[in-house]
C-alpha cells in the first residue's frame, strides 16, 4: 500500500477535464488498496474543510482570492508541511502555482514528488494574462526541476511542448483513467424529441467556452456545414460564463448568427446524463487551438460517437490511436466543415466498438502505471 498526498488547485465538486482526471485517478488508487489524501482550495465557502469522497480524504485550504485561474491559499504551506510526513509520495497535478513549493517541502521531508502535468498553461491575449503566464510558467519550471518524475497524458504532447522538452529524461506518458456509463437509448430518444432533433444529424461540442478551445472556428464552420447538410443541428454542453475569460461575449455575434441551429444545454455534471449527451450526437468536434488530450473525445468514442479534431499535438492522440474520427487543419473553419460533412456522410467508416476503445484507454492500466512509478520511487 502506498500513501499518496495529492495536491491540486481545484477538486471535487469542481468540474473540468483536469479535475475529472485527478478524481478518477485518486478513486482508482483507493480501489486498488492505496490511501489518498487530496489537498486543494476551498474555493467556495459552502464547501467543508475536510470530507471524504469515493474513499478519498479531501483537505480544503481556504482561499483569500482568485488570481486568474488560480487560488491564493496562505494556509497551503502549513497543510502540506503537516501532511507530508504521513505519506509516502507527493503527487502534484499541474498547472498549479505552488508546484515548486511542494517540491521543496517534499525534499525537506525526504519524500519523492511526481508532477502529473495536464497541459501547459496557455492564457488568452492581453498584457495582464501574459504576465500571469510568464510568472506561472517560471514557477512551474522550477517545480519540474524539483520533481523526481513527470507524467503527461501522451508522448505526442510531451515531444512538442517547449515547457517539457528540457525535462524529457524524467517524463513518462500515461493515459488518463477513462470511465463513463453506457448511454440509455430510450433517454436519448426522449431528449432528441424534446429538443426537436428527431431525424436530424447532430454535431456536439463541450467544455469551458474559452479561447484555447477554438469554438469560434466551429461557429464559423456551422453555416458552411449547413450549406451541404441543411438540417444539421449543433449542441453545446458546457459553461459559457467563465470567471477569468469573457470569450463567449466576444463570440456572441457568431452565436446569434447560428441561433436557429445551435442548442446550448449548459454544464452537464451527471455522468449518466453526459453519456446520453454524447450518444445524442452523431459527431463530436474538438476544434482546439491547444489541448493536451481532452478526455471528452474518448468519452464520446466510448458512447459510440466519432470525433473531428484539430490536428495539433496531444489533442489528435485519441483519433490517431483509435481511428474513430478524422483530423483537420487547425484554425481553418472550412477544413473543419469538410471534416464534419465527411464523418456525417460516412459514419460507418469511423465507427469502432466500445470494447476496442476500452482496451486502449483502460483505467486499471492507468492506475497500474502509477503504482509501478510509485514503487520505483519509494523502493529507491
Amino acid at each position: 500500500m502506498t500513501r499518496v498526498l495529492m495536491a491540486l488547485t481545484y477538486y471535487y465538486p469542481h468540474w473540468t477535464g483536469l479535475t475529472a482526471n485527478a478524481a478518477n485517478l485518486a478513486a482508482g488508487l483507493v480501489r486498488h488498496g492505496h490511501e489518498v489524501t487530496v489537498v486543494t482550495s476551498r474555493y467556495r465557502r459552502d464547501l467543508p474543510r475536510v470530507e471524504e469522497h469515493q474513499g478519498v480524504r479531501i483537505v480544503r485550504v481556504p482561499s483569500v482570492l482568485r488570481l486568474s485561474r488560480g487560488q491564493v491559499m496562505p494556509g497551503f504551506y502549513g497543510a502540506m508541511r503537516r501532511l507530508l510526513p504521513e505519506h509516502d509520495v507527493a503527487l502534484v497535478v499541474t498547472p498549479m502555482l505552488e508546484t515548486c513549493l511542494v517540491g521543496a517541502l517534499a525534499r525537506r521531508a525526504n519524500k519523492p514528488m511526481v508532477m502529473a502535468h495536464q497541459g501547459d498553461l496557455v492564457m488568452p491575449g492581453g498584457a495582464w494574462n501574459q504576465v500571469v503566464q510568464r510568472v506561472v510558467g517560471w514557477l512551474l519550471d522550477r517545480g519540474a526541476q524539483s520533481a523526481d518524475r513527470i507524467t503527461i497524458l501522451n508522448q505526442d504532447y510531451a515531444e512538442h511542448s517547449a515547457y517539457l522538452r528540457p525535462h524529457l529524461d524524467k517524463v513518462e506518458a500515461i493515459y488518463p483513467p477513462m470511465a463513463i456509463p453506457e448511454p440509455r437509448p430510450e433517454a436519448v430518444a426522449t431528449w432528441r424529441r424534446e429538443l426537436g432533433l428527431e431525424g436530424r444529424p447532430v454535431v456536439g461540442f463541450a467544455g469551458r467556452f474559452v479561447e484555447e478551445k477554438g469554438f469560434d472556428y466551429l461557429l464559423q464552420a456551422m453555416p458552411l456545414v449547413a450549406e451541404r447538410i441543411p438540417d444539421v443541428a449543433f449542441a453545446f454542453a458546457g459553461e459559457t460564463s467563465v470567471a477569468y475569460e469573457a470569450f463567449y461575449d466576444c463570440c456572441r455575434p457568431l452565436v446569434e448568427a447560428n441561433a436557429e441551429r445551435l442548442h446550448v444545454l449548459g454544464l452537464i455534471t451527471d455522468r449518466q446524463r453526459l453519456a446520453d449527451f454524447y450518444s445524442l450526437c452523431d459527431l463530436f468536434v474538438l476544434p482546439s487551438r491547444t489541448d493536451c488530450f481532452a478526455v471528452v473525445q474518448v468519452e464520446a468514442m466510448l458512447c459510440g460517437t466519432p470525433v473531428v479534431v484539430s490536428d495539433i499535438p496531444g489533442a489528435r492522440e485519441p483519433v490517431r490511436v483509435t481511428g474513430m474520427g478524422c483530423k483537420v487543419n487547425p484554425g481553418d473553419p472550412r477544413a473543419l466543415a469538410d471534416g464534419i460533412v465527411d464523418v456525417l456522410r460516412n459514419p460507418a467508416r469511423y465507427h469502432r466498438p466500445r470494447h476496442e476503445i476500452e482496451a486502449i484507454f483502460d483505467p486499471d492500466a492507468t492506475v497500474a502505471a502509477y503504482e509501478r512509478l510509485f514503487a520505483e520511487l519509494t523502493d529507491g
